[in-house]
């Protein structure tokens, strides 16, 4: 007796299987969105980055720092610091250490780090003419006054930012000592030798 085509196993093992496609349910695609929404809502009020508390607050820099009175000190630093890079930056560098010929190094100067700031904050007062040794290297230049364009905050405040940078570490430079100085007139920029005729402290 003949075997029908349809039922030979031979014949049935070779036929090409073909892919068909299957309609998600709807339930799923329900849930699987209602999980995402859920996750996005869990992470805005979870996770550190996006956390409500530490930035919802705030919505510039200047709100930021009204809101976390600074340290003691700090406030005056971060003067010295706005003073510094809106008029000493140029020539001084960011990194302080200044630009072969035009301005020397202010990290690790014995002009900076002396005992007291007598002799930098009459450089900064009254200008600098002529060679300075700083740091064994002779520089011959000329630095611009600044008593009449910053008052006595803004210069110990930018003289105590420049004496506690970039590794550097002396006292704080107060106003009243700034005031002493400026009380002494002086004719024009001073030049070096005059300078280390004035006691350090």
């Amino acid at each position: 007796m003949k075997q029908s085509q349809t039922t030979n196993p031979a014949i049935r093992d070779s036929d090409e299987p073909s892919a068909g496609s299957v309609t998600v349910p709807i339930w799923l695609i329900l849930i699987f969105g209602a999980l995402f929404y859920w996750s996005q809502l869990y992470l805005s009020h979870n996770a550190g980055g996006f956390d409500e508390q530490v930035y919802a607050p705030f919505h510039s820099r200047e709100e930021l720092i009204a809101a976390n009175p600074p340290k003691e000190g700090q406030e005056e630093f971060l003067l010295g610091q706005e003073v510094f890079g809106k008029s000493c930056v140029a020539c001084h560098q960011p990194s302080g250490m200044g630009k072969e010929g035009l301005a020397p190094p202010l990290v690790g100067s014995e002009w900076v780090l002396a005992a007291g700031p007598n002799r930098i904050a009459r450089i900064v007062l009254n200008g600098l003419s002529g060679p300075i040794n700083v740091k064994g290297q002779e520089w011959n230049l000329a630095m611009v006054p600044w008593k009449d364009t910053f008052d006595d905050k803004q210069i110990a405040a930018v003289l105590t930012y420049v004496r506690n940078s970039w590794g550097n570490k002396a006292t704080p430079v107060k106003p009243e000592q700034i005031a002493a100085a400026r009380k002494e007139a002086h004719p024009g920029p001073m030049a070096a030798p005059e300078l280390e005729k004035i006691p350090a402290l």
